[in-house]
């Protein structure tokens, strides 16, 4: 494995200064244990995580109703606060801060959460499993079996580190809820912010399916607004998430 530390993230380097060379090694209550900080899995209301900083010592709280990516995330995320943001005080974190598609704006918050997408999958392990692996929701699902991350946090890594011109979006019954490019994808297209009625995305958004769909090759027009956009092809695979969202990833055929 050829690594170059240097270009490592801070988060990249705390895993890095453990020794951590696999997916399996990373033991965030270990390294929780090991940086001053308690963790208790406890019913909370309000909130998915909550931080209480005491001194030299700090207590995180998880949401022990979620399911085991959001609490993996969301213990992520509350270590992000203690490491990087301690002298700031306590934090009390909203499922809306909590979230690898919350990781772009400049916030504390969305710092939080770019350090938790990298404590749970740093780039210098995505990258060699990605290795000659296609864009799709299946290899999304592995890459999140392998790291323990959710499907989400998995798609969303899968898309900023392909070299193919890709895109997730997530789609409730009303709208476009957010999305992720890939650098490849063309900035001239934008995705749309309703379901077409002839996508299987739209199936599982308003029926009662369930489940993954298989990759479907489909009208570009279906899923993005831009010049030309009629005339091309996407390969798009759709799931429905636990909320009744839905989440597709769109690979744009050359």
């Amino acid at each position: 494995m050829g690594i170059e530390i240097q270009q490592f993230s801070p988060a990249e380097r705390l895993l890095w200064g453990y020794g951590i060379t696999e997916p399996s090694h990373i033991d965030l209550d270990a390294i929780a244990s090991d940086q001053g900080a308690i963790v208790k899995y406890r019913a909370l209301e309000g909130c998915e995580a909550r931080l209480v900083v005491r001194g030299d010592c700090a207590i995180v709280s998880v949401n022990s109703s979620s399911n085991d990516g959001r609490q993996r995330f969301s213990l992520a995320h509350e270590l992000a606060h203690w490491i990087c943001d301690r002298k700031t005080g306590s934090f009390l974190c909203a499922k809306e801060d909590i979230g690898p598609q919350n990781a772009e704006a400049r916030s504390v918050e969305a710092h939080a959460n770019g350090y938790a997408s990298q404590l749970i999958l740093p780039t210098y392990l995505v990258d060699p499993w990605m290795k000659d692996r296609k864009v799709t929701l299946e290899i999304a699902s592995s890459l999140a079996k392998e790291f323990k991350a959710s499907l989400t946090a998995a798609a969303i890594k899968l898309i900023k580190r392909t070299t193919k011109p890709a895109c997730i979006t997530c789609h409730n019954q009303q709208r476009l809820t957010w999305h992720q490019r890939s650098a490849a994808f063309p900035s001239e297209f934008f995705v749309s912010s309703e379901l077409h009625c002839d996508t299987d995305a739209f199936s599982l958004a308003f029926g009662c399916g369930s489940g993954m769909s298989r990759p479907k090759k489909e009208s570009a027009n279906r899923w993005l607004s831009g010049r030309d956009a009629y005339r091309l092809e996407v390969t798009t695979q759709s799931i429905k998430l636990p909320d009744a969202s839905v989440l597709t990833m769109i690979v744009l055929e050359k």
